[in-house]
């Protein structure tokens, strides 16, 4: 499926001489590698663990000097395209090989690669135990947990099944239904993402032999749609990497490597807060963001995944409103607005404070699944054990959707008051830098920054309020969908 890489054996790109650097400077002198230790490390490197192992282990191959090229910089590299290189198929190592079983149509790939291929494939064959309150990991021998969350492998597939979801006794409701299951991320989406990320995982491992990368965000957490591009997230070291400087340094390497490989296009360095690397993969159409050790991200990932499944009208209700916030502009961080991330909080949240809550808080009543410390390679397996969880607030979807733009039209105090799903309420303000004279305060839960500090302008605040309060009026009263989104051009766009 992918083709094979034009960079086998070649050197990451070192920064020019006398360049200064926290991270460059932590570098190892070259070392030398034959063709055939290239080969072997590359069949081990699956099972290795980054755990605990420093940022200065990076190999170093040989290197050949960069032509006018900095690190940081977002330019294409001067050096020949290898776009137009004749590929001599008769000459095939065995990495080519491994390559070609790969990409086998006979072979099933996705799933059990997101864990064979991770620190995560270990537990299988031998079992360890998670830290206090959680339960040991499952053998292949042992029955599959009765907990909310699917496991990341196996038969259990990452879109909701049909039998879980609640019938709909209302127009409204079944309009929302008909919308989630239309656009809803199907398991050949997922699993076009993960074959792109474990591939990805093999070539940027060639310059950081102990990195991990992660699929997060929306495509795993539960609430991605067809449409929704794929974060991943480079781990390179289990401690924190400055996002500054280090970390724009590692994108640029990985930009540059980017470059050399056929079905990457479009490699461009974005110099965020949390800067990433932008890139589509040609093969599957899929446009990625690429971050280096955002772990909250990771963290986060798997804390939406459990609220995702534990109630059976959490996804479809959340789809829909991230659905309607796009149609009527107001969800672009980009642009000023809420990102999809503070959407998904501020639904959580009303689900919450419902005077009979539709979810639970699971960071409070779960506190050491969701440990803000837990060593990031058990994050995944945190969560799985939760227990199902039935709520005795049966309302339906459409009263529910009603509901949550009620809450922030008219009820919820913008000025005074912060969403937080960690603790289940609406706390006051504080009167720190991160929250004071904020338009809209998102608790992230696990760092505790404002996720919606991008809406910054009074001009988008009121946009945003107006939206919700014109859009619960008129859904109040004409009880259809398609007074504030257009469903059939909706699942047109998927």
């Amino acid at each position: 499926m992918y083709p094979n890489s034009s960079i086998l054996g070649r050197p990451p790109f070192p920064p020019k001489r006398g360049q200064s650097n926290s991270f460059i400077a932590q570098l190892p002198m070259p070392v030398m590698f034959s063709q055939q230790q290239l080969i072997e490390s590359q069949f081990n490197m699956r099972n290795t663990n980054f755990h605990g192992f420093p940022l200065n282990t990076i190999a170093r191959f040989p290197a050949t000097p960069p032509r006018d090229w900095k690190p940081g910089h977002s330019t294409p590299p001067h050096g020949p395209s290898v776009s137009g290189r004749k590929r001599r198929s008769e000459e095939l190592s065995p990495y080519d090989l491994k390559r070609q079983r790969f990409s086998s149509p006979g072979r099933r790939v996705g799933m059990p690669e997101m864990v064979a291929s991770s620190p995560l494939a270990a537990r299988t064959a031998t079992p360890h135990h998670r830290s206090q309150g959680c339960s040991p990991a499952l053998s292949p021998h042992m029955p599959k947990p009765a907990g909310c969350m699917p496991l990341l492998r196996g038969d259990p597939q990452f879109g909701i099944q049909e039998t879980l979801l609640l019938p709909a006794k209302d127009k409204l409701s079944q309009q929302i239904l008909d919308l989630f299951q239309a656009c809803q991320q199907q398991s050949d989406d997922l699993e076009k993402k993960e074959v792109c990320r474990a591939q990805l995982q093999r070539e940027i491992q060639w310059l950081f032999p102990n990195s991990r990368v992660y699929l997060a965000g929306s495509s795993l957490n539960g609430f991605g749609s067809r449409s929704s591009d794929a974060d991943l997230c480079l781990v390179v070291q289990e401690g924190p990497v400055n996002q500054k400087t280090d970390a724009v340094y590692i994108l640029s390497l990985v930009q540059k490597l980017f470059y050399r490989l056929s079905y990457i296009e479009r490699p461009q360095l974005i110099r965020a807060k949390v800067p990433i690397l932008k890139f589509r993969d040609k093969i599957s159409g899929v446009e990625f963001d690429l971050n280096v050790n955002n772990i909250v991200g990771i963290r986060n990932t798997f804390l939406l995944r459990s609220y995702a499944y534990i109630e059976r009208r959490v996804r479809p209700i959340i789809l829909v409103i991230k659905k309607w916030a796009s149609h009527h502009g107001i969800n672009d961080a980009s642009r000023g607005t809420l990102s999809s991330y503070s959407l998904v909080l501020m639904v959580l949240h009303y689900l919450q404070t419902l005077p009979e809550p539709v979810i639970p808080c699971l960071q409070r009543e779960y506190p050491e699944c969701f440990d803000p410390s837990m060593d990031i390679h058990l994050v995944p397996e945190g969560p799985k054990d939760i227990p199902s969880f039935t709520s005795r607030n049966q309302s339906s979807l459409g009263d529910l959707l009603i509901g949550f733009l009620k809450y922030y039209a008219i009820v919820f105090n913008w000025d005074k008051s912060v969403i937080s799903v960690r603790e289940a309420e609406a706390f006051p303000k504080p009167s720190s830098r991160e929250w004071r004279d904020k338009f809209i305060c998102v608790e992230e839960p696990f760092d505790r920054t404002n996720t919606a500090r991008a809406v910054h302008e009074r001009l988008k605040f009121d946009a945003i309020k107006s939206e919700f309060k014109k859009s619960w009026q008129m859904l109040q009263l004409k009880k259809d969908l398609n007074f504030i989104l257009p469903v059939r051009a909706t699942i047109q766009k998927r």
